[in-house]
């Protein structure tokens, strides 16, 4: 569970880090062909980013529900890494999808699952 949560907290900051790229290239003037486009997909980066940081602090703490969060995290990186490899950045992709790989894998580990599926009167483990 831990490396699973360490997997979504950084791509939640990796998306962080691209939201205040794209806002500061806003700001600064780079050409768009909608600002309010624009300001839309800031917003979507900066809530998913929010949405991540939310699925690893719950992953941490044993919930069962941000199993599912992360594993669609997980396949929309998918989908983003094997064009982005393909595509002349096999680098990028790379660091997208092997990650992405592992979390999924873990996901479905039985430790993870036993751990995610306590009952809400036990302990929290971490």
């Amino acid at each position: 569970m831990l490396v699973i949560g360490i997997v979504v907290a950084l791509e939640a900051t990796a998306l962080l880090v691209a939201a205040f790229w794209y806002g500061s290239q806003l700001l600064t003037g780079a050409p768009v062909l909608s600002f309010w486009g624009a300001v839309f997909t800031l917003g979507l980066l900066l809530a998913f980013a929010a949405w991540l940081f939310a699925v690893a602090t719950f992953l941490f703490r044993g919930y069962r529900w941000p199993r599912a969060g992360a594993l669609v995290a997980q396949l929309f990186t998918l989908t983003i890494g094997f064009p982005t490899m393909t595509g002349g950045y096999p680098l990028a992709g790379l660091a997208m999808l092997l990650p992405a790989v592992l979390a999924i894998v873990l996901l479905f580990d039985k430790r993870v699952i036993a751990f995610a599926s306590r009952a809400g009167g036990a302990p929290p483990a971490l």
